[in-house]
């Protein structure tokens, strides 16, 4: 399957998310699949580094963890709790552990 093959009226949930084999990055963004761009520059991850890095060392000791990407963070549906979001960002902060599983959080 490619990008070109989904229906971009089509609400998709997690489950599909999961199982698309892209090489394209894509987003599920409020019943919308977004094509992102794909790997930045070498600065750029020198950049995100650096900055993971400070965040890492200023909460070292406490409950909150740092994640970079790749790193699922999947957003709930206000309504029925439904995951009809799911963002990569390139440096996440998870301070509640309960919401931390082996896709993300």
């Amino acid at each position: 399957m490619e990008f070109a093959d989904l229906d971009l009226n089509k609400l998709y949930s997690y489950t599909d998310y999961y199982k698309w084999k892209f090489d394209e990055h894509v987003e599920p963004i409020m019943d919308h699949i977004f094509k992102m761009s794909l790997a930045p520059t070498s600065a750029y991850r020198v950049i995100s580094r650096e900055i993971a890095g400070e965040l890492w060392l200023f909460l070292k000791g406490n409950s909150c963890q740092v994640f970079s990407a790749p790193f699922d963070v999947r957003l709930p549906s206000k309504t029925d709790g439904a995951i009809l979001t799911v963002v990569l960002p390139d440096i996440c902060v998870v301070c509640d552990p309960s919401k931390i599983d082996r896709k993300g959080c």
